[in-house]
């Protein structure tokens, strides 16, 4: 729809790193000779994340000026807002090898075809544990985060990138739509107002009731489940996504609300991993975001509400996308409906409320967990998930 203006990108160009056609030709004739990189797993999301422009507007792996000024204040060199450095490590060897200048070929796996070649610019020392205690707030290695950063190199190589392809998937095909992709859905749905959820668990009746009170006050709705890599203890990719499929069969409008997959990696950051998946949202298109409990925290290393405080950090406007802050709801048996503590009078007794290790136990048996805990669709696919295992 012409009338729609929607939400400008981050820095306000929606960026975008792949060479087609004729250039590419040469692209991939050039780096035939190149030097050659194989990231880690977290890279390569990173690198498809900055190729689609779900990181505008940087055009490539971070130099030291932005590293340590991210680190330093959450902003780039140059002011613009920004929460988590987007850097590639290597060993010693490497930096030597790649100097300050030339180019790289980026390897998906050794010995597989480049997909795409880094511009290098300059190689940097990493800082380590100023990383961690920034990003993270804890030099734990048991942290999943700090481990991480700990096991990537001990160096950086920075420049811009010419993406050839994407790394390759064979999962979630339908679902994987770039930030273009999805602007262009928003505005054939006439949605002005949309409302980003992150997630990388199941979707449990208190996130379906935050989600839909979010609907409330805007025109759509984007379930954005991250499929990077996580923990070996999350719930796997593909069983989450049967179980948001069920749902939204189910239980969502199908005019007002969609699915589509997040490429990142998880990082575990808590308070400035919100920042960054709020302003990657604003990228796709998204014009609020949810930020609930303990938004991408792990263990007891952030505080409940953190991750919505530290929003109040940045200047008003500044990053451009609104976020819904929301405690923990769940089903109160007095209210006789889903509620929160801003809304629910009654005492912790008649909330139907479990840890998730409980959950997990219960699943593990083949036991549905309460209706009004679990959607019975979403609780059947993930014990069947869970017997297969």
């Amino acid at each position: 729809m012409s009338d729609i203006q929607p939400i400008a990108p981050h820095g306000g160009t929606l960026i975008d790193l792949l060479v087609t056609g004729d250039a590419a030709a040469a692209l991939r004739a050039e780096a035939a000779n190149l030097p050659t990189l194989t990231p880690n797993e977290r890279e390569l999301s990173d690198l498809e994340m900055l190729a689609v422009g779900a990181l505008s507007p940087l055009t490539g792996f971070q130099g030291e000026a932005d590293y340590h000024s991210v680190l330093d204040t959450m902003h780039l060199a140059d002011g613009l807002a920004w929460a988590i450095p987007v850097v590639l490590g290597v060993d010693e060897a490497d930096a030597h090898r790649l100097g300050s200048g030339g180019s790289v070929a980026i390897l998906p796996a050794e010995g597989a075809d480049p997909i795409a070649v880094l511009r290098v610019t300059e190689t940097f020392k990493r800082d380590k544990a100023k990383e961690a205690v920034a990003v993270y707030r804890t030099d734990e290695e048991a942290h999943p985060g700090v481990a991480a950063v700990v096991a990537s190199g001990d160096y950086c190589v920075a420049g811009s990138l010419e993406v050839l392809a994407l790394p390759a998937h064979d999962d979630f095909a339908a679902y994987r739509l770039s930030p273009a992709q999805t602007r262009a859905e928003f505005a054939r749905r006439g949605w002005r107002t949309v409302v980003g959820f992150q997630t990388r668990n199941p979707i449990h009746r208190a996130h379906e009731y935050i989600q839909k009170c979010a609907l409330e006050i805007v025109d759509g709705l984007l379930v954005h489940p991250l499929v990077g890599a996580t923990k070996a203890d999350d719930v796997p990719p593909d069983v989450r996504m049967r179980c948001y499929e069920a749902l939204f069969e189910g239980y969502y409008p199908k005019d007002r609300a969609m699915v589509s997959v997040f490429p990142a990696a998880m990082r575990y950051a808590g308070p400035r991993e919100a920042v960054w998946h709020a302003i990657c949202r604003k990228n796709y298109g998204c014009t609020h975001f949810i930020v609930g409990r303990d938004h991408a925290g792990v263990g007891s290393y952030y505080g409940t509400y953190d991750a919505q405080k530290i929003f109040e950090e940045f200047a008003p406007g500044e990053l451009g996308i609104t976020t819904l802050n929301f405690e923990h709801s769940f089903w109160c048996n007095e209210c006789e409906g889903m509620a929160s503590p801003k809304t629910c009078p009654h005492g912790e007794e008649t909330r139907v409320s479990l840890s998730g290790t409980k959950v997990r136990e219960m699943l593990a048996a083949g036991e549905r967990p309460p209706q009004e805990f679990s959607r019975p669709e979403v609780a059947d696919i993930l014990i069947a998930a869970m017997h297969r295992d």
